[in-house]
């Protein structure tokens, strides 16, 4: 795993997987003036599971918006599989989009339309206009849509309204409508914040066992550092918009929390569920120094 100082790897590979996304020099600042990235650059290959951390405020949740432009970045490049995202018109953003799935905090489900309506929205980049108007999905899509509802245990909730749902429900409905697009690339921003502890980790355990099935790469936004510990392959951390921490969960130690989080305790969040695993033991972290512009 790359020191969060370094230079990213040069282009074509990363630990001797393919790469699937380069992030070079990403920064946006609000017209408040707000800089909520600064010159971050970040490269993931074509597995895993990257959680990213942070406060509230130093950018995580700008960054993922950034690589499908749902928030448009102020420079910088967003390569996928080597397109450069950033420079894309409408119709060549609309084709990237159709490859990167996109699960969210608050569900954004149409709560009047059913759970099986929900999870086809999810293939109407693929489908004709007149088709999407109507409703109407291809076989194969249906099918598709049923095998996905049974792998997220939602067997059976197919006409189910999704004002209906539990939030655990929603989340689950959410993760099926993004895996229907079939994409090359996973976002999913803040996904357990709504829910229970122990929703929360099931949730998290399915993200992490569908991408690996999927042999789909997810860059997953948590504020829960016991999550990401147990469940993510890399661990990426932001404070002021910069990447701070770039490793394995085993390095996260307290030390290190305390530098991204100014010392607040996050040792006894891994309790909240009974069957949580033990705490993995203490490594040393990397993290920027003062001598990179941030502030310990």
């Amino acid at each position: 795993m790359a020191r969060a100082n370094a230079k990213a790897p040069p282009e074509g590979g990363v630990g001797g997987e393919r790469e699937r996304l380069r992030v070079a020099g990403l920064t946006k600042v609000y017209p408040t003036g707000k800089r909520a990235l600064d010159g971050v650059d970040f490269v993931i290959a074509t597995s895993g599971v990257t959680a990213v951390i942070g406060s509230s405020g130093a950018g995580k949740s700008t960054f993922i918006r950034c690589i499908n432009r749902l928030v448009e970045p102020t420079s910088g490049r967003i390569l996928l599989d080597g397109v450069d995202l950033v420079g894309l018109d409408r119709a060549g953003l609309r084709a990237a989009r159709r490859r990167i799935g996109m699960i969210f905090q608050e569900f954004n489900l149409v709560e009047r339309l059913t759970v099986m309506e929900n999870v086809l929205a999810g293939r109407l980049g693929h489908v004709g206009l007149i088709d999407t108007l109507r409703r109407r999905f291809a076989p194969a899509d249906v099918d598709a849509a049923f095998e996905l509802l049974a792998r997220v245990g939602l067997d059976g909730f197919h006409d189910r309204r999704a004002d209906a749902l539990s939030g655990g429900q929603r989340q689950r409905v959410g993760i099926a409508r993004a895996l229907i697009q079939r994409p090359d690339l996973l976002l999913v921003d803040e996904p357990t914040a709504s829910l229970d502890p122990r929703t929360a980790r099931q949730i998290m355990r399915l993200v992490r066992e569908l991408a690996t099935e999927r042999a789909t790469p997810a860059i997953v936004n948590l504020h829960d550092v016991a999550l990401a510990r147990e469940f993510a392959d890399r661990i990426v951390a932001f404070s002021a918009g910069r990447i701070v921490f770039d490793d394995a969960p085993a390095a996260l130690d307290a030390a290190t929390l305390d530098r991204i989080y100014g010392g607040e305790d996050w040792s006894a969040s891994a309790a909240a569920d009974d069957d949580a695993p033990p705490a993995a033991p203490a490594v040393r972290g990397r993290v920027l120094g003062d001598d990179a512009g941030v502030a310990g």
